[in-house]
């Protein structure tokens, strides 16, 4: 029977709470009533289990040495049933330990939870996000990763948190690039090939045909005036355009779901396109579009950013107004707690426009931009233009054939067809992990060697410890059939055990700050904690030959480990098989 998950108290909220309030009975009234006053887990246990800080943030304020601040604090706070002791430490450190006792409770209570004790906090909220975002003609490359990869994740936790989330895949799907691709299918089209990859045959002539506008400035005119075409509805420009975003949707589709993505919405920029002229009026009724050089813009001086513009000289409009329109239409639509955007660096200057513009507008809603570093390669960046870019599918084939090769290796006596579905797991894995675990805006350089290491911080690594106790528990069963582990009650007798119990019980906080701070990497670094804390115990206390009780009291902890990561890889698109 599962537990409700607000009856699962998140350890680090009940210590943040008794602190609170003696802070109010130690100092003086404050503003925000002592409401910031958290703490965080502490980095070594010889400083307990949890820290506070707050006393050297207030100290300046109050014009008190922290430390004494912090003394008072101490004093005002009083016994409380999960704190074994609290010290003070260093200018103002306020150390806490907890009770064995309360973590072994907050242990099984998580454990009889669906949810690991992870709270619904976005329940009744939703939130759109849009990532991934790959333009219609070109095939998925390296490049399309980290949007994909980082928003599936942001995807999953904010699912976990009792969020409705509205995935959405804003294609690119129209302007001027359709009038260039046109005409050099008109002209270039190879028929044989287009049978056998379109996606590939039309972006060879996207690049034959641009190049040749650059060349011949009657072929450009011949491309705008395609455009026009089919900005005017003409039925054949209409037809090719819609076949190529047909044939580019099914091969995004093939990636995505080799990816295990998946999403609620899939509109491109054309969905907007009758919206535009709405969008150019309310702007104006708002009194924020100067005409500038021919062109409408609106000046953005106060937010200190360069003026964007809105309807270009030509009266074509652009990414601004297209995604003013989106906003509008999100808003109108799903009535979102907030909108978030998952792309590259390059795009900060684009966002910070867009959302000084919607405030202009009354948009209240929130809009987040969580942007992130290029993924390189050690000899350097993709280029298109140079003819480097690594083609998503051919990365992720490579991934399938290396993991392939550790299998094999690992368990020459598993079936071919289980080999190639655990390394098809191990090697998407990896690839996701080795983004996931970076801040996202850090610069990735990409290494096979790094990625697929069985140790270290990468996603087989944290694979195979999954696998570990699934061998574990399978060896309980055979020798003890019929016995039940989750039926005896945690019991924390070496210090190890207690390290790892309480690690446990941080799975909710991981989630939580993960999710505030758009980076599933926060996951990531706690998973790893777990699994070399786990490599810990189970190289350093008995497991089957221990004493009764005792031995089922570490066979159900390493249950709870197991659910831990299991369900935290899961929540960043990776898989955990039982074997490896």
């Amino acid at each position: 029977m599962s537990a409700d998950p607000a009856s699962v108290p998140l350890l680090s909220d009940v210590l943040a709470d008794w602190l609170r309030a003696a802070f109010r009975r130690a100092l003086p009234p404050a503003a925000d009533d002592y409401a910031s006053i958290g703490v965080v887990s502490t980095t070594n246990p010889e400083f307990g289990d949890y820290q506070c800080n707050a006393a050297m943030a207030l100290a300046k304020a109050l014009k008190q040495p922290p430390r004494q601040l912090a003394q008072a604090v101490l004093d005002q706070a009083g016994p409380h049933p999960a704190v074994e002791r609290t010290a003070l430490a260093g200018p103002g450190f306020i150390n806490i330990t907890v009770r064995a006792d309360a973590i072994i409770d907050l242990a099984q209570a998580q454990g009889r939870d669906a949810a690991l004790g992870v709270p619904p906090v976005g329940r009744g909220q939703t939130v759109v996000l849009d990532y991934s975002s790959p333009n219609v003609a070109k095939p998925m490359h390296i490049g399309h990763i980290r949007s994909t990869i980082i928003g599936g994740a942001l995807d999953r936790l904010h699912r976990a948190l009792g969020y409705r989330v509205v995935a959405d895949n804003h294609i690119g799907d129209w302007g001027t690039q359709f009038g260039i691709l046109i005409r050099g299918y008109r002209q270039f089209v190879d028929e044989a090939a287009l049978r056998e990859q379109p996606v590939e045959e039309l972006e060879r002539l996207y690049v034959k045909s641009y190049e040749q506008s650059q060349a011949d400035p009657a072929w450009l005119d011949a491309c705008r005036q395609e455009l026009v075409k089919l900005q005017s509805g003409d039925p054949e420009n209409l037809r090719l355009w819609e076949q190529f975003v047909q044939w580019s949707m099914a091969e995004f589709e093939r990636v995505y779901r080799r990816l295990g993505v998946s999403f609620d919405l899939v509109r491109g920029e054309s969905h907007y396109n009758v919206k535009l002229p709405g969008v150019l009026a309310t702007l104006e009724q708002h009194g924020l579009v100067k005409e500038s050089e021919g062109a409408q813009v609106v000046f953005l001086e106060e937010e200190k950013l360069p003026v964007c513009i809105v309807r270009k000289r030509d009266g074509g409009f652009n990414y601004a107004t297209t995604d003013l329109a989106t906003v509008a239409s999100r808003v109108e639509e799903f009535h979102p707690a907030k909108i978030v955007y998952v792309t590259d660096e390059r795009q900060q200057l684009h966002f910070r426009q867009l959302f000084a513009i919607c405030r202009r507008l009354g948009i209240t809603t929130a809009l987040d931009h969580v942007w992130f570093g290029l993924m390189r390669l050690p000899e350097g960046t993709f280029s298109t233009r140079q003819g480097n870019v690594i083609r998503l599918e051919r990365l992720l084939d490579e991934a399938e054939q290396r993991a392939l090769a550790i299998v094999q290796a690992a368990s020459p006596t598993m079936d071919p067809a289980t080999q190639r579905d655990v390394a098809r797991a191990v090697g998407i894995g990896a690839v996701k992990y080795a983004d996931l675990s970076q801040n996202p805006q850090t610069q990735i350089t990409f290494s096979w060697d790094k990625a697929l290491a069985l140790d270290g911080n990468s996603g087989p690594y944290l694979q195979y410890a999954y696998a570990r106790i699934a061998s574990v528990q399978d060896k309980y069963a055979e020798r003890y059939p019929g016995q039940d582990p989750g039926a005896f009650p945690l019991q924390l007798t070496e210090p190890i055990e207690r390290v790892l119990a309480l690690k446990v019980t941080q799975f909710p906080e991981a989630i939580l700050r993960a999710a505030e701070l758009y980076r599933p990497s926060v996951v990531a670094d706690y998973l790893y904690d777990v699994a070399q804390t786990y490599s810990s115990f189970y190289q350093n206390v008995p497991f089957l030959k221990a004493p009764d009780g005792v031995r089922e009291s570490r066979v159900r902890l390493c249950g709870l480990v197991a659910r831990v990561l299991r369900t935290g890889l899961d929540l960043l698109g990776i898989e955990t098989p039982d074997r490896i």
